[in-house]
């Protein structure tokens, strides 16, 4: 057996961090199959996700000394990817939003378009308000179509406590779309 195959994720790392960079491949090859995973969550073809990949490992390597060994390495790098996710796909998708690919459609008159203006604006705010953990939840599931389980996967947090993030944040944007209407309704 390997002898670097039973070293820790964080020993490894403390030892490219102190030169011994030709360590960080052993790093890449325990976990590549798991950021193309995630690359494939993100992009849906396996193109875009290798080139996700090989972005993360070389984003991970040029930061691997901001890592503090506070939360196992595994988790440190699901970060960096999931971030790195979040911000290439927004890049690809700068002109969309949650809000409009949810209330896109053809043929709307000008009222129907003013209306649906509206809404847009009101559910890109209430979105922006939710907490964080909300948001990224929503986002995520909404929006990129995730299941529960591969937003766990790439957010670290537990599957249920994704579930409960979407259900509250569709509370939150339930009460706060429903105020937002009640008060358009009484200043006309």
């Amino acid at each position: 057996m390997d002898s670097r195959r039973s070293e820790r994720d964080e020993e490894i790392v403390s030892k490219v961090n102190r030169g011994n960079v030709d360590l960080f491949g052993e790093l890449v090859g325990r976990y590549q199959k798991k950021i193309f995973n995630i690359g494939m969550m993100f992009f849906r073809n396996h193109d875009d996700a290798s080139d996700f990949a090989q972005e993360v490992f070389l984003k991970a390597y040029n930061s691997l000394g901001t890592f503090q060994g506070k939360s196992r390495f595994v988790f440190w790098i699901t970060r960096v990817a999931y971030n790195h996710g979040i911000n290439s796909v927004k890049g690809r998708r700068a002109a969309e939003s949650l809000a409009e690919s949810a209330l896109s459609w053809e043929g709307a008159t000008p009222e129907e378009t003013h209306l649906k203006e509206e809404v847009r604006s009101a559910l890109r705010k209430a979105v922006a308000e939710l907490p964080e953990n909300y948001r990224i939840c929503v986002d995520l599931y909404f929006f990129y179509g995730l299941r529960y389980a591969e937003i766990s996967e790439i957010t670290g947090f537990p599957v249920n406590t994704v579930k409960s993030h979407v259900f509250r944040a569709k509370q939150v944007l339930r009460d706060s779309l429903q105020g937002t209407i009640a008060e358009e309704y009484h200043e006309m």
